[in-house]
């Protein structure tokens, strides 16, 4: 209106807006942090007051030997599998068959279990089955040739059968006559089916860790496993 003084708008002063953005920055990062953590821990550990009667035998039952497993409620790929302990206990039977009761050399065991582990790029299966090829008598140079993809150099008979047998398994999704007479004679039918049970059990555990998220430490004295080629 003529002769009407005009207000001009209200601005707010440099330290006012910084104000707000820190503000609208720290309500973001409260509902974000959760949702972080939550993504990050898919099976948190359980408190032993937590399971139900049939999850704590499951638990008691890891902690006898050979397993002497005291770190079950922590560590997957155990603290997954309790979430269907019915499941647990025959996958506990499946995994001490295939590592202990096939009459197989433990190095072969190993050494097929570590070709599983290579073919998910599983570092947590791995670091602990090199340890224990190579405690089993298995080359180390075999090992760190798995890891950085190359073909090893230094392998025993049986381990290179073996080593033929599981490669055209993954990797061509068929195997050859010939290698398939080679390993029967090797490994015989049964020692042969046991091998790949060995390698169909770690398929499962290398899901599991992958849906738990699971990451392995650095350690020095295990090879890293190198990115596979796309």
């Amino acid at each position: 209106m003529p002769g009407s003084i005009q207000t001009l708008p209200k601005t707010n002063p440099p330290e006012e807006s910084m104000k707000h953005l820190l503000t609208t920055a720290l309500v973001a990062a409260a509902f974000a942090l959760p949702l972080a953590a939550a993504a990050q821990e898919r099976y948190p550990a359980l408190n032993p007051d937590q399971l139900t009667p049939a999850q704590k035998a499951y638990v008691e039952s890891l902690q006898k030997p050979p397993r002497n497993n005291t770190t079950a409620l922590k560590n997957p790929p155990f603290k997954v599998y309790m979430r269907s302990p019915e499941l647990a206990t025959k996958l506990e039977a499946m995994s001490d068959y295939v590592r202990w009761g096939t009459g197989q050399p433990p190095r072969l065991t190993e050494l097929a279990i570590m070709i599983t582990a290579r073919q998910w790029s599983s570092q947590w299966i791995w670091r602990g089955h090199y340890r224990a090829a190579v405690k089993d008598g298995l080359d180390p140079s075999v090992g760190a040739d798995i890891a950085a993809n190359r073909r090893p150099t230094k392998m025993k008979e049986d381990e290179t059968i073996l080593y033929n047998y599981a490669t055209e398994m993954y990797r061509d999704k068929a195997v050859s006559d010939a290698t398939f007479a080679a390993a029967v004679k090797a490994f015989g039918e049964k020692g042969l089916i046991d091998l790949i049970a060995t390698m169909g059990y770690y398929n499962m555990v290398a899901m599991t860790l992958i849906t738990a998220k699971a990451v392995a430490p650095k350690e020095d004295d295990v090879p890293q496993l190198a990115a596979l080629p796309r």
